[in-house]
This record gives structure tokens, sequence and C-alpha cells, in this order.
């Protein structure tokens, strides 16, 4: 009996070993962001460590908190790797949107496989700097139109770059350009591009460990005729667990 229950508490005391060395390799990221186009977008992140250098990547954007709910409660959930080189975190991944902004131009319900998103992040930090890039192609996955209506495909990207003053406090510049790049007719043809917005300004970041909150401005260059005419404003608050 002795021996049984001996064996039973190493048998235990692995699985609490197993699950705590699993759970080292687990991190989760939230990010509270609002702009002056989208509004509230929560982001929740997700990595599990595959080696020193290779994560298994998940993420999901609530784009309707924003104005995304007058586009079917639009909501976006992808997965995808990291690789580490050297400073470099190189993070591609595929996410789906579910609404109707891109099958419908937002004129239908919302579907499950509104849209695909092809796209990469790649961050970049060292003692001194810090910068990321973000390229995200948003198109339509299914056509839900109706007679004259289109599905609407997108261009989204941004590109900042800052220096660490201490490792509480850091700023730089963002330039972020988002755009309609197509659609197709329901009845034949197609549309044409109609810029977004293209911002470009400052950002301050102030960061204690994991967590930190970053303001961006400045200005809105793109021609008139967009659809997002604001000037550029963006409040981010990040936490890493």
């Amino acid at each position: 009996m002795k021996k049984k229950l001996t064996t039973l508490a190493i048998f235990f005391l692995s699985l609490g070993v197993f699950a705590q060395e699993a759970e080292e390799k687990v991190s989760v990221g939230l990010s509270l962001n609002q702009d002056a186009f989208f509004g509230f977008t929560p982001m929740m992140t997700f990595g599990y460590e595959i080696n020193e250098t290779t994560s298994f990547t998940a993420y999901g954007i609530q784009w309707g908190a924003g104005t995304g709910s007058a586009w079917g409660q639009w909501t976006e959930f992808g997965i995808g790797f990291n690789k580490t080189i050297g400073n470099f975190d190189i993070n591609p991944q595929l996410g789906f949107t579910m609404g109707s902004l891109l099958s419908s131009g937002a004129a239908q319900e919302g579907i499950v496989g509104d849209g695909i998103v092809p796209n990469l992040t790649v961050n970049y930090g060292t003692d001194k700097f810090e910068g990321q890039i973000y390229a995200g192609y948003y198109g339509a996955f299914r056509d839900n139109t109706a007679a004259g209506q289109s599905t609407n495909n997108y261009v989204h990207y941004w590109a900042n770059f800052g220096y660490k003053v201490s490792p509480y406090f850091s700023f730089g510049l963002h330039f972020e350009e988002l755009y309609l790049s197509g659609g197709q007719t329901n009845g034949g043809g197609e549309l044409d591009r109609i810029d977004g917005y293209v911002w470009f300004g400052p950002y301050l970041q102030l960061q204690k460990g994991n967590a930190g909150l970053r303001f961006s401005f400045g200005n809105n260059s793109a021609e008139d005729g967009n659809f997002a005419p604001n000037d550029f404003y963006k409040l981010s608050f990040f936490v890493s667990l």
C-alpha cells in the first residue's frame, strides 16, 4: 500500500512539473486600442513556445466594439507562427473575419467567413530602440451581395520606430495607411481604389515591466473624398501576462 501511495505521489508530482513547464511556454497579451477611425478595438494575442526561436501564435480582434458594430459586429481571428532572428520577431499569420464589411460592403447581415486576412508583423527591440512593421490584406472570402452591391477589399499597414530614453519612457514616429483596394459588384464591374487615411505623427510611450500606455497623434494627409477624414490620434493600453 505504501509503495502504491508513493507511486501515485510521484505520478501527480510529475504531472504538476509538466503543467508548470507547459505554462511557462505560454504567453498572453491584451491590448486596448482606440483610434480616430476604428474606435475601440480590443485585441488579445496568444503564443506557445515550440523552441527558443519559434512559437505558435494566435490572435483575436473585436472590431465590433468600435465602428465595426455597424459591419455585422466585425470580428477577426487568426493563427500563425513567430520566428526570432537576432533582434527581430517575424510573425506571419492568417486571419478570418466574421461580419459583413468584406462580403457585402456592410450591406447585408454578418456571416462567418466574411473575409480572409493574410498578414505579417515584424517587431524590433534592443536596449535603446524599438520598432514595428505591420501589413495586412483584408479580402472578401465570401460573396454575400445582392444586385448592385459590392464586396470590399482593403490594405492596411503601418510602421513605427522609437528611442528608449529609459526602461519607463520612449518616443518615436508612426506612419499608417488604410485604403479600399477594390471589390466586385454584383451585376458586373469593380470598385475603384479609395483612400481611407494616411496618418503620420509622433508617439509617446510609458511602460513599467510588461504593461504600458502609448499615445500617437498627428495629421491625416489623405486626399479629399477619403472615408476617414479625422486627424490622427490613437491611444493604446497593453499588458503581457
